[in-house]
């Protein structure tokens, strides 16, 4: 049963409900991608779809007036998919459960999806029209972008002609996002030697805990001064060297390179019992007493037992110790141009060990491309200088403040004749579609918008219908607008 039939704008809400009935979380853009393809065969459009579900759906100017520059109107086709623990859905195979009280859409149990479904409605709404004047579009429908951008930095852009690019892939309604970091993230390996095993028949395990952290984003809370598990870690085993005698039997903390991790834990085979035990105490005191303000429910404990069979030899717990103290992690710049704007920062984002090596992966970020090979390459020498080896994948380029944006200008003057204030001009220091399309096409003048969605990739998410008409309606209005306008 349709829900959205009298929600305005309706002919948004129509492809919006339909995108909601199809499954489409990252990696099962299939039915997705077949509906995108199937709607522009029905509205006799051009459409090109590419080996990773990219779809590009072309249609011409809708008079002589505004066949100007081409604009090229750009959202993802793939949804997170997060669920309450007791909603029972298959992502794979079914549609979301749509409810509305007028004012915001939800799906029952579920994320909405509305990051990024409401670009591609409101793009369908724009190619079936035969009112909304418009220049040449070409409408691009990338995929995966919830799991690294994957299928913007796989398209073609030989496919693409538009010079302009309107990103609707932000969810706070008045702000224009202009600017974004690129990154990449560089994986460090230690190469572990491991004791015979008598070696410390005598000893004790312990599992030794990080936990209680804030954590958060890496890159647009990377400048709350929150502290990071595995780099404390490292700090934490640093201290109790000084103090006590024991053995690294390994590593490990965080679950994704782009999140600021919040627990980490160490496996320690020692004999010096009564002293490592007073150790531990002496250090967890010590941190909460100088970190506690900032992380009020940082906890450290030490527990027996736990591990693998064999311990490391302790010239690896002198090396993992030297790279986790000395690896840079944080913000290292800030914007010159941009206030508040963090330029360029890194985050040691994954903490593991298995039976041959300590592995480390580090998140690096930065609006500016030197700075970030600059950083890249400093944390090469570090893992190089302790003992290890490093390899950099995932980059993508940063999409750079343009001074001179005729299309940021005219977007302005459009939002100003509409809401009756200036737009909130906007920098973020974290990765969006944007930068990878500025990489693949020269001089393209883009911006970012979008409506109020509340708690995305939460169950909780929300879409405002009231900021999703407002902002459908300054689109209408910018796409008339720019025929020509931003030569």
């Amino acid at each position: 049963m349709r829900i959205l039939n009298e929600t305005e704008p309706k002919d948004v809400m129509k492809y919006f409900e339909d995108i909601c009935s199809i499954p489409h979380g990252s990696g099962n853009t299939d039915r997705i991608a077949d509906y995108c393809e199937d709607f522009a065969k029905a509205h006799s459009l051009e459409c090109v779809r590419d080996s990773s579900n990219n779809i590009i759906i072309k249609k011409p100017a809708t008079d002589e007036s505004l066949n100007g520059e081409t604009v090229i109107l750009q959202g993802h086709l793939d949804m997170v998919c997060a669920k309450d623990a007791e909603t029972e859905i298959d992502f794979e195979k079914e549609g979301l459960r749509l409810r509305t009280d007028g004012e915001k859409i939800w799906a029952e149990g579920t994320s909405l999806g509305g990051d990024d479904g409401i670009a591609v409605a409101m793009a369908l709404a724009v190619l079936a029209s035969d009112e909304i004047r418009h220049p040449d579009l070409e409408c691009v429908f990338t995929t995966d972008e919830e799991v690294g951008m994957l299928g913007a930095m796989a398209l073609d852009p030989e496919n693409l002609k538009g010079k302009i690019l309107l990103n609707i892939d932000s969810e706070e309604e008045g702000i224009f996002t202009v600017s974004c970091a690129g990154g990449a993230v560089l994986t460090a390996e230690i190469p572990i030697t491991r004791y015979g095993s008598d070696k410390n028949e005598s000893g004790k395990r312990y599992i030794v805990r990080i936990e209680g952290l804030a954590g958060g984003h890496s890159g647009t809370e990377i400048d709350k001064g929150r502290e990071n598990s595995c780099a404390l870690l490292g700090r934490l085993l640093a201290d109790l060297d000084m103090r006590t005698e024991y053995d690294l039997v390994s590593v490990s903390g965080g679950e994704k390179d782009n999140a600021i991790p919040r627990e980490a834990e160490a496996v320690i085979e020692t004999r010096d019992l009564s002293g490592f035990e007073a150790a531990v105490s002496e250090v967890a005191e010590e941190y909460s007493a100088r970190l506690g303000c900032a992380e009020p429910k940082l906890r450290i404990t030490a527990a027996e037992g736990g591990g693998p069979e064999l311990p490391m030899y302790a010239v690896c717990k002198a090396a993992v110790i030297r790279l986790l103290t000395s690896l840079p992690n944080g913000v290292r710049s800030m914007s010159a141009e941009i206030r508040d704007l963090v330029e360029t920062s890194c985050n040691i984002g994954i903490l593991s060990t298995d039976a041959e090596k300590v592995s480390i992966t580090v998140s690096v970020r930065s609006s500016d491309e030197d700075e970030k090979s600059a950083l890249l390459g400093e944390i090469g020498m570090t893992v190089s200088a302790a003992g290890g080896e490093y390899s950099v994948s995932g980059e993508y380029p940063a999409w750079e403040y343009r001074k001179d944006s005729k299309l940021r200008e005219l977007a302005s003057e459009v939002y100003v004749k509409q809401y009756g204030s200036e737009p909130v001009i906007n920098a973020i220091h974290a990765g969006l579609e944007c930068g990878i399309f500025c990489g693949k096409i020269p001089e393209l003048d883009c911006i970012s918008f979008g409506p109020n969605i509340l708690d995305i990739h939460t169950p909780q998410e929300r879409l405002d219908i009231g900021s999703t008409a407002r902002v459908f309606g300054f689109l209408k209005e910018l796409l008339g607008r720019l025929g020509g306008s931003c030569d």
